[in-house]
């Protein structure tokens, strides 16, 4: 039954993308919350420590400034979240070659060890999870990346 009120533009909540993706991503998180509780991790500290991995895999020398632009996780949260992985003895921060402000971050070799079994439970868990996608699953992580695009081309 529809409301005199006008105050929406949409007659029901599935017509609101972003009622939607807020619904999506809070089942997500909750699920993927409870494949990470076996490694003791949180999802942003899983984040963190698979980027690390990624971008050492490519090539890529690690700073705090990298790795927040990488996830698109603020500077400050990033810093938090590197520091309590330090603390688990997960990463380490050394001299940066040539920036004397700058520390890279590497994982220390249990850091390695825990991440690429993290990977695994996260990988099968969205392989999983995004299954009922089928062979739209592309179609979909590029609107994603559209999405992203547009929050980036408006920086």
């Amino acid at each position: 039954m529809k409301s005199a009120d006008n105050t929406f533009s949409v007659a029901t909540p599935e017509e609101s993308s972003g009622f939607l993706l807020w619904q999506v991503t809070s089942l997500w998180q909750r699920e993927i919350r409870k494949a990470l509780e076996q490694y003791g991790l949180t999802h942003s500290q899983f984040v963190l420590m698979a980027s690390i991995h990624w971008l050492v895999l490519h090539h890529q020398e690690v700073t705090q400034v990298v790795l927040s632009a990488h996830t698109k996780i603020d500077p400050m949260t990033t810093s938090t979240v590197l520091r309590t992985l330090q603390q688990k003895g997960l990463i380490n921060r050394e001299e940066h070659s040539t920036d004397t402000r700058a520390k890279t971050v590497v994982l220390t070799e249990e850091g390695k060890k825990m991440v690429k079994k993290a990977v695994v439970t996260v990988e099968k868990f969205d392989a999983d999870f995004f299954s009922v996608l089928g062979n739209k699953a592309n179609l979909f992580n590029k609107n994603l990346t559209a999405l992203l695009q547009q929050s980036k081309d408006g920086e």
